[in-house]
């Protein structure tokens, strides 16, 4: 599970480039400010939760055992699919209703956290 989670985030971490520079030089110009600040949005978070599902792949690599730390991973990768995903379609789209999706997203970016800190714990102890 750790070298899933750890190419996964180097797969994601990749592809979150590509969007930031899609973003910053394709886009600018023929996106509303609007778009584009949801764009970015979607970027940074996606960004942000690469990293942490990177940690997740390297805590695994010690811990394969902690169920938590499994949790995480998987609520991480639903979490930038969800969010950064519907921001990203709903950006480029226009269609509106997809911002309804990202909270989804959101929760499971919470909940990965959660996880992520009760495995510290376990970890500690």
């Amino acid at each position: 599970m750790a070298q899933f989670f750890i190419a996964s985030a180097a797969v994601s971490g990749a592809l979150a480039v590509s969007f930031g520079a899609f973003g910053a030089h394709a886009l600018k110009a023929r996106l509303d400010s609007y778009s584009l600040d949801v764009f970015e949005t979607a970027v940074q978070y996606h960004f942000i939760h690469t990293l942490a599902l990177l940690a997740v792949g390297i805590l695994l690599l010690q811990n394969s055992e902690l169920a938590l730390l499994r949790s995480s991973g998987w609520l991480f990768l639903l979490g930038m699919l969800l969010f950064s995903g519907s921001l990203y379609v709903l950006s480029l789209s226009g269609l509106r209703w997809l911002g309804a999706i990202a909270p989804l997203g959101g929760l499971s970016f919470i909940a990965a956290w959660g996880c992520l800190a009760a495995a510290s714990w376990k970890l500690a102890g």
